[in-house]
């Protein structure tokens, strides 16, 4: 911008030193043409006076030289009269004028067009300018007596006009420096809001929009200056309006569940959220002018992006992929799309992960096909044995004895089957709440011994209790009580005869740790993460023969997630199982603490 104001600057001071130059050349000639027009005007009537007083005197011989001498004096002139015959009469010769060889010549060239209309003449000789005036006497027609001639040095014109030209150029040498001062002042003025407007249109280009310029009084350039400012706050507004929209989208973008894949109409990869590049494995740098096949190695994925484009339909379908050592279900949804126009611009596509659901189905069915496995074999064994005592097998009372408590225990088997099912339903439902109090996580245990140590004594196996860490926690007595009995009861189940479970419980700081070891027929590593689904069992006949449902340990996730507790399980095939129960001392509902 200062190059702009410098050349403004040079500009205007250009124009003005032209302007003032041709200015003073044309008062200088003005002044130099009206003095030399009144010189001429001056000597021209003085020549026609002192004519008129020459004539009036009588003949040229009688004129008196002492007069002649005297105007010459007063006038400030050189006279020269002629008589008729272009004889000298009479020369008043004064200092600095020109010699007589010299005069003699113009005076020669004077006598031949001494009637031309203007009777002057200018002489230069050695540098000095003379003015030579005449005027014929008594002239009569084309004759007259004599010829009056009157010269001067023009050297004060020459000093008059040197005066002239040094005020001229004083006066524009002044009036330049004025108007450099002026002009500085002023193109600084004008042009300095128009410096700072340009300035922050330039920071706006870069994208810095919190750029102002000042305000500071009412014309143009402040009209200039309010305009770019209005300008700037607009497309701050927009800008922040565009980045709160685009980290609003973005965020969703990245943080949906499903995974997302933009491409264009060539082939290449615009955008995808994270989910789609931990799915696949890739780096967001990895995807930068990339082609979807480049980086997508499955080719269910790849034939479904290829129909989009041949077909510029919409399709849906369902895809089973590998991740890491897993493989999950996709329900993928693309689309073409298409511009304004119908310019085709890419495709987008959508992959849902319908894993859970696919899992929650394969539950469902199972559920189903489990319960009615279960329902089917007692109420089939209740069923079989009372049309067998129908059919006379009654009158035997010891085969009716017998039957009768078959059909008790495939009775009591059912009955359990249900409760454990209503259990279940119970603790599952929404809304289900504890009830919470301090108790004594020992206390509980104590309770609970009475009715396990008679299966235990059935079986030969002691039941080792280490409660010792009188520990409170906040619980739900009644449902605590059911974990424990599960556990306990589980233990004695799978543990051969004269083998040992031990109970214990300790103090772990924020937290009680209840530990229920055995050395039973343990769980292979396989089955463990499976071990809390309903109607799961390890030793099928085993759990069978002993009255178990299936559903025991899936209550006992429920009952402990409730809690906010942990349920941890260490087991070696025909070593034994250990399950070990973090619940936190005070309850924090939402919160799991020791995670």
């Amino acid at each position: 911008m200062t190059k702009y104001r410098t050349k403004l600057l040079l500009a205007l001071i250009t124009l003005i030193i032209g302007v003032l130059i041709g200015l003073g050349l044309l008062l200088g000639q003005i002044f130099k043409n009206f003095y030399l027009e009144t010189l001429n005007s001056r000597i021209q009537k003085e020549a026609r006076l002192l004519a008129n007083s020459i004539e009036e005197n009588g003949p040229l011989q009688g004129t008196n030289p002492s007069i002649i001498n005297e105007l010459s004096d007063i006038l400030d002139v050189r006279i020269t009269l002629l008589d008729e015959d272009g004889k000298v009469i009479d020369d008043t010769k004064r200092p600095n004028s020109l010699g007589n060889q010299k005069q003699k010549e113009i005076i020669a060239s004077i006598k031949d067009d001494w009637d031309v209309k203007d009777r002057h003449k200018k002489v230069v000789d050695e540098g000095r300018e003379f003015r030579y005036y005449w005027y014929p006497l008594n002239q009569k027609g084309n004759q007259s007596d004599g010829l009056l001639i009157m010269s001067t040095e023009v050297d004060e014109f020459e000093e008059g006009n040197q005066q002239i030209w040094l005020v001229l150029t004083i006066s524009l040498v002044l009036a330049l420096v004025l108007i450099i001062i002026l002009g500085s002042r002023i193109t600084v003025r004008y042009t300095k809001p128009i410096e700072s407007a340009t300035n922050v249109a330039m920071e706006l280009a870069k994208g810095n929009y919190r750029a102002r310029t000042f305000e500071d009084r009412l014309d143009e350039t402040s009209m200039l200056s309010s305009s770019i400012n209005i300008l700037a706050r607009n497309l701050q507004e927009m800008v922040n309006a565009q980045e709160m929209q685009q980290d609003r989208l973005t965020t969703l973008i990245e943080n949906m569940g499903s995974a997302l894949l933009l491409i264009d109409h060539r082939g290449f990869i615009v955008l995808t959220n994270r989910t789609f590049r931990e799915f696949f494995d890739l780096e967001e740098k990895e995807l930068r002018k990339v082609r979807y096949h480049e980086v997508i190695h499955f080719q269910e994925v790849n034939r479904l992006v290829e129909e989009i484009f041949m077909t510029e339909k919409r399709v849906r379908k369902q895809i089973l992929l590998p991740y890491q050592i897993e493989r999950r279900h996709y329900e993928v949804y693309g689309a073409p799309i298409i511009g304004h126009n119908n310019v085709w611009k890419g495709i987008v596509v959508v992959f849902h992960d319908i894993t859970e659901l696919k899992k929650l189905e394969q539950m469902r069915k199972d559920f189903v096909a489990n319960v009615s496995h279960e329902l089917k074999t007692p109420i089939t064994s209740i069923k079989g044995f009372s049309e067998t005592l129908l059919d006379g097998a009654m009158k035997d009372e010891d085969t009716l004895r017998n039957f009768l408590d078959i059909i008790l225990k495939e009775s009591d088997r059912l009955q359990s089957l249900i409760q454990d099912l209503l259990e279940l339903s119970k603790v599952e439902k929404s809304g289900f709440e504890l009830s919470l109090q301090k108790e004594s996580i020992s206390g509980l245990i104590e309770e609970i011994l009475p009715i396990l140590n008679e299966r235990a004594r059935e079986k030969g196996i002691t039941l080792d209790v280490n409660n010792e860490s009188p520990v409170l926690a906040e619980v739900d007595s009644y449902r605590l009580k059911q974990v424990f009995i599960n556990l306990i009861s589980n233990a004695i189940s799978y543990t051969p005869q004269g083998g040992i479970v031990e109970v214990g419980v300790e103090d772990a700081g924020n937290h009680v740790l209840v530990s229920i070891k055995d050395n039973g027929i343990g769980i292979a590593q396989e089955e463990i993460p499976r071990i809390f689904e309903r109607f799961y069992r390890v030793d099928k006949a085993r759990s069978r023969n002993s009255g178990g449902t299936g559903l025991g340990l899936a209550i006992v996730k429920h009952i402990l997630e409730a809690h906010e507790a942990k349920i941890e399980v260490e087991s070696e095939l025909n070593q034994g199982t250990t399950f070990k129960v973090l619940l936190n001392k005070q309850f924090h509902e939402g919160i799991h603490e020791g995670e």
